[in-house]
C-alpha cells in the first residue's frame, strides 16, 4: 500500500520513523511519501518537505510566514493528488494537519481520485482513508476541534489513556495504542562519553527550549543549587539557543555544569531533576528519575491560559495517572524556597523515592498497552485498511 505521512516537528519525525519501520514489517509492499525529517527518511520514507522548514512558533512568526504556510498547504494538497495514497497518516501538528484532513475529506466527497487507480479486472481501489496518529491536545484547549476531527478523520489512534474517554463524551470512538516514548526510552543507550564523569550525584535541570521560558525558570533552579553542595547540578541546554545566552545565566554559578543536546544521556545518569512542564516530565518519569515539575510564564499569559486550559494538572505524569504523583510548582509557587523544600523531599527521603518508583512503574505499564505503540498502531492501521479485525 501507499502511505502519505505528515509530521511537522522533531517528535513527529521520531514517532513517524518508528511507525514506518513497523508498517514495513507488516506490509512488505509499503511505499511512503512523507513530510518529516532525517529519521523518517532513514526508516524508508521519501521526504518531500523537512520539518525544519515548517516550524513557525509564536503568533508573530506565524503571521510573518503566512504566505509560506499557505504555499506549503497548496503544495501538500497537489502532492497528495499526484501520489494517490491508500492512506493519509497525520501525526500531531494540528494547525497544518487538521486543514489537510478537512481538505482530503472534501476531495473525497467531491469524488476526486485521491487513491491508486485499480488495475484492469480488479475491484475498485478503496477510498483514501484519513488516519490520525497522536491526537492534538484538544482535551486541554480548543475542545470544539473535536467536531472537525469527528467529521473528517476516519480513524484516530491516541497515545494517552484518558483520551479514549474524552472522545467518548463526543460520541467519537478512538483507539488507544500506548505511548511511543516507552519504546524510545526502553531502547535508548547513551553513547560513551556523552556526559562527563561527575563525582557527585547529578540533579538535572530541564528549563525548556524557548528563551522566554528559560529566563523565567532557570534562574530559580540555579539559585536552589547553592543549597545542595553535595550534588552536581547540570543544565540541559536546548540546541536552538546560543551558548552566550546560557553563559550569562550560568556565570554567577561556577559549580553548575551544562550539556547541550544531551538530555537523554543526562536523564539516564540523573539522581533527581527539576523539569519544565511538557513532554519532558513524562520522559523524566520513564527514565525513573524523581522530579519536581516547574512552570512559570508571564502574568498575562498565565491568567489567559488558566481561563482557556481545562486540565487538573500541568504535567503529563499526573494527568495520565489522574493523581499528584509528582509535585507541581506553578507560577507564584515556583520560588527558590519552595523548590528547595520539594527537591529535599526527593533527594533525602527514601520512602518518597520508593513511592515514585512504584508510581513510575504503574505509569509505564499503563502506557505500554501490552506492547509498543508503533507496533500497535501499525497493526491497527493495516487491519483497518484491509477491513479485517484488529486482534492484538
Amino acid at each position: 500500500m501507499k502511505y502519505y505521512i505528515i509530521a511537522g516537528e522533531a517528535s513527529g519525525d521520531l514517532h513517524g520513523s518508528n511507525l514506518i519501520k513497523q508498517l514495513k514489517e507488516q506490509d512488505t509492499q509499503a511505499d511512503f511519501r512523507c513530510w518529516g525529517g532525517d529519521l523518517m527518511q532513514a526508516a524508508g520514507g521519501h521526504i518531500v518537505r523537512h520539518y525544519k522548514d515548517l516550524a513557525f512558533m509564536g503568533f508573530v512568526e506565524v503571521l510573518t510566514n503566512l504566505r509560506t504556510i499557505f504555499r506549503n498547504l497548496d503544495f501538500c494538497k497537489q502532492d497528495i493528488l499526484e501520489y494517490r495514497p491508500d492512506a493519509l497518516i497525520l501525526i500531531d501538528y494540528p494547525g497544518f494537519n487538521l486543514r489537510i484532513a478537512k481538505w482530503a475529506h472534501t476531495q473525497r466527497l467531491a469524488g476526486t481520485p485521491t487513491q491508486n487507480a485499480p488495475t484492469p479486472g480488479s475491484q475498485a481501489a478503496p477510498r483514501l482513508r484519513i488516519i490520525y496518529y497522536i491526537s492534538p491536545q484538544v482535551w486541554a484547549w480548543k475542545e470544539n476541534r473535536v467536531k472537525q476531527i469527528r467529521a473528517t478523520v476516519d480513524k484516530m489512534l491516541v497515545i494517552l489513556p484518558f483520551e479514549k474517554e474524552f472522545y467518548k463524551k463526543w460520541n467519537y470512538e478512538v483507539e488507544y495504542v500506548g505511548h511511543p516514548l516507552v519504546e524510545v526510552i526502553d531502547g535508548y543507550h547513551a553513547p560513551a562519553g556523552a556526559i562527563p564523569a561527575f563525582e557527585k550525584p547529578i540533579v538535572a535541570l530541564l528549563p525548556g527550549s524557548r528563551k522566554q521560558e528559560i529566563l523565567k525558570k532557570l534562574p530559580v533552579m540555579l539559585e536552589v543549587s547553592k543549597a545542595f553542595p553535595g550534588y552536581q547540578f547540570v543544565v540541559a541546554q536546548a540546541p536552538g539557543q546560543d551558548q552566550s545566552f546560557y553563559n550569562e545565566l550560568l556565570a554567577p554559578y561556577p559549580g553548575v555544569a551544562a550539556v547541550s543536546n544531551q538530555t537523554y544521556p543526562l536523564l539516564q545518569r540523573a539522581y533527581a531533576a527539576c523539569v519544565t512542564s511538557g513532554t519532558a516530565t513524562l520522559e523524566t518519569a520513564l527514565f525513573g528519575v524523581p522530579e519536581v515539575v516547574c512552570y512559570k510564564g508571564s502574568a498575562i499569559s498565565y491568567h489567559i491560559a488558566r481561563r482557556l486550559i481545562k486540565v487538573k494538572y500541568i504535567s503529563l505524569v499526573n494527568l495520565i495517572m489522574d493523581k499528584p504523583v509528582v509535585k507541581e510548582l506553578i507560577q507564584d509557587d515556583l520560588t527558590p524556597a519552595n523548590l528547595r523544600r520539594e527537591l529535599e523531599s526527593i533527594l533525602d527521603n527514601p520512602d518518597r523515592r520508593r513511592q515514585l518508583t512504584h508510581d513510575y512503574q504503574a505509569l509505564k505499564t499503563l502506557l505500554s498497552q501490552g506492547g509498543h505503540a508503533s507496533a500497535n498502531a501499525a497493526r491497527s492501521i493495516l487491519a483497518y485498511l484491509r477491513g479485517t479485525p484488529n486482534v492484538s
